[in-house]
């Protein structure tokens, strides 16, 4: 079974790779209509700005200058360059004008040619600043590849909930019943890490969460030295940032609730981190 997980991963991943390279040959294949519709243009000194990636499959080609164009000639130079691009059997193209988006010329080219809509070609267009839109009809290649990687890592994500219940339940029947004790006893404090309070006597005073994290890290090593960063990488690495000062903030806060006995102290030790100190 999971054999037949990895071969469908990386079934996925080589199918990427291939329709990465197609992309970045279309990319190409675009750049060079624009060149070439300078050139009918008569224009053979400006050239072309990078393809921009509208979105999977919208791109936008735009030029530096303005120019004209015959929609026979940009029908016909699109039909011939993207005959090349073993994706591209079905899009549309639209020149727009640069100044407010409207679609000047238009046209559909279809694998199916009796699909295709071609209008208006013999009717020059003007010598002004257009920019060429042209969008592709998602290709098989990258419906196949999602179909592969979402299917492929949702198997995964299951066998990896499955294993890790089972190592849980697993670990949980083999750790003694005292170790899995929440209470702490701490001088004459009483640390309650599941209700996340501090009981002295009748006294009782609440701590946050963040608080009761960093309390039973110090609890579960009284009297040793807790390295800095092993505080915050276990504190808030989780959570995905670290902000330096936020332990400092969080142990000064301890230090005030733990007032309610004097012999139990939070010191820093210089350099390396700090020591929850109990005494008799």
């Amino acid at each position: 079974m999971l054999l037949s997980l990895i071969f469908v991963i990386c079934a996925g991943f080589s199918t990427k790779d291939k329709d990465d390279f197609e992309f970045a040959k279309r990319e190409v294949l675009l750049r060079r209509i624009g060149h070439e519709l300078l050139l009918q243009s008569g224009d053979r000194s400006s050239r072309v700005p990078p393809v921009k990636k509208i979105s999977e499959n919208e791109y936008e080609i735009s030029f530096e200058n303005e120019l004209s164009f015959q929609p026979d000639s940009l029908v016909n130079l699109t039909k011939r360059v993207l005959a090349k691009d073993p994706l591209a059997s079905d899009y549309i193209v639209n020149v727009l004008n640069c100044g407010n988006s409207s679609v000047a010329y238009g046209y559909s080219i279809s694998k199916n040619k009796k699909d295709d809509i071609v209008a208006c070609i013999g009717r020059k267009q003007p010598k002004a600043c257009y920019l060429l839109n042209i969008k592709f009809k998602p290709s098989g290649i990258s419906t196949a590849k999602s179909a592969y990687l979402v299917s492929g890592f949702s198997f995964l994500a299951f066998i990896g909930f499955i294993f890790f219940r089972y190592k849980s339940t697993k670990q949980r029947k083999v750790v003694p019943e005292t170790q899995q004790s929440d209470l702490f006893t701490l001088g004459s404090v009483s640390f309650d890490a599941k209700n996340r309070k501090l009981i002295i006597n009748d006294l009782t005073t609440d701590l946050t969460t963040t608080e009761s994290r960093v309390l039973l890290i110090f609890a579960s090593s009284p009297n040793e030295i807790i390295e800095r960063s092993r505080l915050q990488k276990e504190i808030w690495e989780d959570d995905g940032v670290i902000v330096g000062r936020s332990l400092d903030m969080f142990i000064s806060k301890l230090r005030k609730k733990l007032e309610i006995d004097p012999n139990i102290k939070i010191v820093v030790i210089r350099g390396k981190g700090y020591r929850l100190e109990v005494g008799v």
